[in-house]
């Protein structure tokens, strides 16, 4: 008997249809620009979860930095001070002392000298 795929294909095609809500032109409407459009959409999509956490990363040093220079040390000495004196605080942390209570962090930096 033979088997006919209008149903399973259709089903597979909308799916992927779907997927391309907010793209224009021809990504949007033909199945097999929108597939592409969609499989390197995904692969950016997984690639920048990873990504995200490294840019963060960077920001919050950053902002330690900067308000590390404004209290008088640099970054490195900062790290290797907390470290010293058993401050088990990560960088999120941080940062975001360094951004919201100013007064705290440079508390902190007295400590470590």
């Amino acid at each position: 008997m033979r088997v006919k795929r209008g149903v399973s294909a259709r089903k597979r095609h909308k799916k992927i249809l779907k997927l391309t809500k907010g793209y224009s032109k021809i990504r949007r409407s033909s199945y097999r620009k929108a597939n592409e459009a969609v499989i390197k959409a995904l692969s950016y999509q997984y690639r920048d979860r990873r990504n995200i956490k490294r840019d963060l990363r960077g920001l919050w040093i950053t902002r330690i930095s900067a308000a590390a220079k404004e209290n008088g040390t640099n970054y490195s000495t900062l790290t290797s001070g907390l470290k010293k004196t058993n401050i088990e605080l990560n960088r999120k942390i941080l940062a975001e002392l360094a951004v919201s209570q100013p007064k705290t962090f440079s508390e902190i930096v007295k400590i470590t000298k």
